[in-house]
């Protein structure tokens, strides 16, 4: 059975280990929020009811696919996209492509940026892995104007974080919702651990200071990793409600879902 992506690829590595994916999962909250097309999930009313569901889930896809047998994946990816078209034909207006390849490129850098806080600097060779993976996904989702390659798909990110993110009352009313799901501490710990791996349009856009708190704790966590001793650290420190979804997280390499 082929499985979408290579049992040997780093990509594997990055979305089968849970703290690798909580941060892309705290990336992509920051910068979703900002996004000028996030309006359409608040028209389905599911993103300001539960938007830490709604943007777990999201990341949840993405990780089945990533160890997902090829044709199981090509057919959610296919699921995903006719879910789009019904929330389209219920709105009676389409999303634009833009906005599909925002969310692709968001997963795509901070897969990279998680990574790379966490565990070490990859290889350009490993950048494009990581760039085709999600690229194959974009093509599946009919997707026009994809980059190539990694190298191609830089200069893009940056026009795309240049034209389409804005503050605006969504912004404020995620980051309310955020801290009312979360509670007061754990809400600093995501804005803290955001600060680590939004690029630096986001922070301005967000107002972020330049210093994370949770600097000086990495290098600790890395360690506490290293000892086996980084699964109690993250029972105290996140949701009781997602405890169970984020230790399904951890999947071996070589494991297809």
């Amino acid at each position: 059975m082929k499985p979408f992506v290579k049992y040997d690829s780093v990509v594997r590595k990055i979305w089968g280990k849970s703290d690798t994916v909580l941060f892309i999962f705290a990336g992509g909250a920051a910068e979703f929020a900002l996004n000028k097309a996030v309006d359409w999930l608040y028209f389905t009313g599911k993103l300001p009811a539960d938007p830490l569901g709604r943007l777990f889930s999201t990341v949840s896809y993405a990780r089945k696919i990533v160890f997902a047998p090829e044709e199981e994946a090509n057919r959610a990816i296919g699921r995903m996209r006719d879910i789009h078209r019904s929330v389209e034909a219920n709105r009676g207006d389409v999303i634009p492509d833009w906005a599909y390849r925002d969310v692709l490129f968001m997963l795509i850098y901070y897969s990279i940026a998680a990574f790379e806080l966490l565990e070490r600097k990859l290889n350009p060779e490993e950048k494009e892995e990581v760039y085709n993976v999600f690229y194959r996904v974009g093509l599946g989702m009919g997707l026009r104007e994809l980059p190539e390659n990694y190298a191609s798909w830089l200069s893009v990110r940056k026009q795309h974080l240049a034209n389409d993110l804005a503050y605006s009352e969504y912004t404020d009313d995620l980051f309310l919702q955020y801290k009312k799901h979360l509670g007061n501490f754990r809400y600093r710990l995501l804005i803290e651990g955001q600060k680590l791996v939004v690029p630096e349009k986001v922070a301005i856009l967000l107002r972020f200071k330049s210093y994370s708190m949770l600097i000086p704790a990495v290098p600790v966590y890395k360690l506490c990793k290293y000892l086996k001793m980084d699964k109690p650290i993250k029972s105290v420190l996140l949701p009781s409600d997602y405890k169970a979804q984020i230790n399904e997280l951890d999947i071996p390499t070589g494991k297809i879902l």
